[in-house]
């Protein structure tokens, strides 16, 4: 494959003029072609259900924490967790048991609240 030299305007240009065919190729691509297609890529295979969950429950493990702009240790300091559990969420290694992901779901939804009932314990 030959490298083509050209200015930032010059490539962008070519994008723009490329794409109204490659919108129209990908919109004619169907769901059970997308699926397919990732069912024969063995170097990125779907993901399992559990891999889903895991990677949901990070997901939103790492918003909250990054809602109130705290590192993973500040935020399991703050909330009476280990960094490694925060890790292992927010990498996808752990999928949260029933208590954990109450407790989780509380954090998202009221953390001033949590914060305030972790405090009123340790009195």
């Amino acid at each position: 494959m030959a490298i083509a030299r050209m200015t930032l305007d010059e490539a962008l240009a070519a994008a723009r003029d490329e794409a109204p065919g490659r919108r129209a190729r990908l919109a004619a691509v169907t769901d059970e072609e997308i699926e397919r297609r990732a069912h024969e890529d063995d170097e990125n295979p779907p993901w399992t259900d559990e891999e889903l969950a895991r990677g949901v429950a990070g997901r939103r493990v790492r918003l909250a924490r990054e809602r109130d702009g705290l590192s993973q240790a500040e935020f399991a300091r703050r909330y009476c967790l280990t960094r490694e559990t925060v890790e292992a969420l927010e990498d996808g290694a752990l999928l949260p048991d029933p208590a954990l992901d109450a407790y989780l779901r509380a954090i998202e939804a009221d953390p001033d609240g949590v914060r305030r009932s972790l405090a009123a314990g340790a009195r």
